[in-house]
């Protein structure tokens, strides 16, 4: 009898993995909105950590062209497209939070 309760709950857990690694990896507003509803004590009961690494390692390799997007500038102005770089010069792309 214990073996079909060690065999549930191991299914459970491994589907209650795939539904949290479902959400990691669609969008981050989607992401938060269902851990903000996951009581505490079940953070526990996953490897967040291992999760989060494979669900946003991203698809580009080592010398791949990063994809095109648009950003405002801080002070104003037109929107600049990083592709209107692209064969011109040099782009360092600097990612931080000043939170």
């Amino acid at each position: 009898m214990w073996k079909w309760a060690v065999a549930a709950v191991a299914v459970a857990w491994v589907g209650f993995i795939g539904l949290v690694y479902s959400k990691m990896v669609g969008p981050p507003g989607e992401f938060a909105a269902f851990m903000a509803k996951m009581p505490g004590p079940l953070y526990l009961a996953f490897p967040f950590e291992t999760l989060w690494d494979r669900a946003r390692a991203g698809t580009l390799d080592v010398g791949a062209e990063a994809p095109d997007f648009e950003l405002a500038p801080v002070a104003g102005g037109e929107p600049v497209r990083l592709s209107s770089f692209r064969g011109a010069r040099p782009v360092a792309l600097i990612f931080g939070s000043y939170t």
